[in-house]
């Protein structure tokens, strides 16, 4: 049955009237990843050079074993990020006799076809075969390919099931992102534990007792039949939705925008929309990651001030850039009901507003602990606040007008490209450009303090005649929307 699933996926591939588009982006993608095979093919080749740099003092296999499962640590974080669910057109064969463990099988199986899972052995195989394959035989050799492998497969289906735990409630993605990033912390920030100790615990002892090799072998078919029995219970979408529309709903789910009625619910809708689907949902996570900006710049005295206004303008509105810019491509699937709906375009822009302003308000409070660096980092990013929302959401919302390719909700952010186009890279020049053309004059004439406050005056400026850039951009929208529509029909 495995073989006749397969079957139909590439019957479908080449019936697909994209189906040109679609191996131009898979050769494309199938380079990118050779030259990205290369690479990690040679950090796997000269891992004991590496190794012996950087801890010069220890034992090559001491070493190694410290670091393999900090490996694995990262690796499930960039899982949850790039990794993309195995897909299967379930409906029609749901009324056929074909077994549901079949379907599900099939879902399982194909998730280990991942490039992830192809990484730990090409990563760390060489130095296996180097180092401890002589020092400590054949037996030792195969225990720590085996573990590894273990380890890979569990990743594999934990990153799968809290992206599928995710698509019923984005919270679980936000939950899980931020205990690993504190889990990094714990250990690399705040040196609460050592993370390689943990990792020499296990392997450091798997050359001695090498049934240990047991444990993550036991982990990945544990998280295997997770992932499997999950999938079997939710097969059939009415049960997916079952519970969910037992309980009575207010009209926006959040009592903070309630009071700003039919503009409120068109943002809880939005949000709605970003916490249930992978793209979207990765722009609010990029955004959170990106509060991390600071310490890349901050803790390197040779740059100066101009940089905070990047980093402060990033910071605070990465959201904005990265969501704002696809405004109606998020609605593409819907965009023709839209159009003749009685929602006002004017509500609908101000629900987009109403959103950017509370996530840029909490990006800047989640910068306020950069006080650290000095009071008058956290004013640069309180101008850059001001900015963000006056000018480039402004600025963003124009560029909007002028994007007409869709976007599927469904697929994920990693290595896709789709509802990108000019109109994106032609937004990057005023977004990064405006702020430097009013500071710097002022910067070099020895007045950073009147340039900062001109960028301040004028994101107020543009806060305040809000009302007017709305007319500005409804009137925009019109002469434009049957053009976004005609885009957003083309799949």
């Amino acid at each position: 049955m495995i073989s006749t699933f397969f079957d139909h996926e590439l019957k479908a591939f080449w019936r697909s009237k994209n189906t040109g588009k679609n191996i131009t982006v898979k050769v494309v993608m199938g380079i990118l990843i050779f030259i990205l095979f290369l690479y990690v093919l040679a950090l796997g080749v000269f891992m004991d050079k590496l190794l012996g740099a950087m801890f010069p003092q220890e034992d090559l296999t001491v070493a190694f074993c410290g670091v393999v499962l900090v490996y694995f640590l990262y690796d499930l974080l960039m899982r949850l990020q790039l990794q993309e669910l195995p897909t299967l057109k379930v409906q029609p064969y749901l009324h056929l006799p074909v077994k549901r463990n079949s379907v599900v099988g099939y879902l399982a199986l194909t998730a280990l076809l991942s490039f992830f899972n192809l990484w730990p052995i090409i990563i760390f195989g060489p130095f296996i075969l180097k180092v401890i394959l002589p020092a400590s035989g054949a037996l030792t050799t195969l225990v720590f390919i085996v573990s590894i492998i273990g380890f890979s497969i569990f990743n594999n289906y934990l990153a799968l099931y809290i992206k599928r735990k995710a698509n019923l409630n984005g919270w679980i993605f936000l939950i899980a992102g931020a205990v690993l990033s504190l889990a990094i912390c714990g250990d690399y920030v705040w040196h609460l534990y050592s993370l390689k100790a943990g990792s020499y615990l296990f392997f450091g002892n798997l050359i001695a007792m090498p049934y240990l090799v047991l444990l993550p072998l036991t982990l990945a078919a544990a998280m295997y039949y997770v992932n499997f029995y999950y999938l079997k219970d939710n097969l059939y979408l009415e049960e997916l939705t079952t519970k969910k529309d037992a309980a009575p709903k207010s009209s926006t789910e959040i009592p903070l925008l309630n009071r700003f009625g039919h503009v409120g619910d068109l943002v809880a809708n939005e949000v709605k929309l970003i916490l249930r689907n992978k793209r979207p949902r990765s722009a609010l996570v990029m955004g959170l990651f990106f509060m991390f900006y600071g310490l890349i710049f901050y803790t390197n005295p040779k740059l100066g001030e101009s940089f905070k206004i990047f980093v402060g303008m990033f910071m605070t509105g990465i959201f904005i850039i990265n969501y704002g810019q696809f405004m109606f491509s998020w609605q593409a699937a819907h965009f023709d009901g839209l159009l003749v709906s009685k929602i006002k375009f004017a509500d609908f822009l101000k629900a987009k507003y109403l959103l950017f302003t509370i996530v840029s308000t909490v990006a800047f409070i989640l910068t306020t602990p950069y006080v650290y660096f000095g009071w008058r980092t956290v004013l640069i990013h309180f101008i850059m606040y001001l900015w963000n929302l006056g000018v480039n959401t402004t600025i963003v919302l124009y560029f909007a007008n002028r994007n007409y390719k869709r976007i599927d909700l469904s697929k994920g952010a990693s290595f896709n490209w789709e509802g990108v186009g000019a109109s994106q890279l032609l937004l990057s020049f005023p977004l990064i450009l405006f702020p430097y053309v009013i500071f710097l004059p002022f910067k070099y004439m020895g007045y950073p303090n009147v340039g900062l406050a001109t960028l301040a005056i004028i994101g107020i400026a543009f806060i305040i005649t809000r009302n007017f850039w709305l007319q500005k951009l409804e009137a925009d929208f019109y002469t434009k929307r049957f053009k976004i529509a005609e885009g957003f029909r083309n799949k």
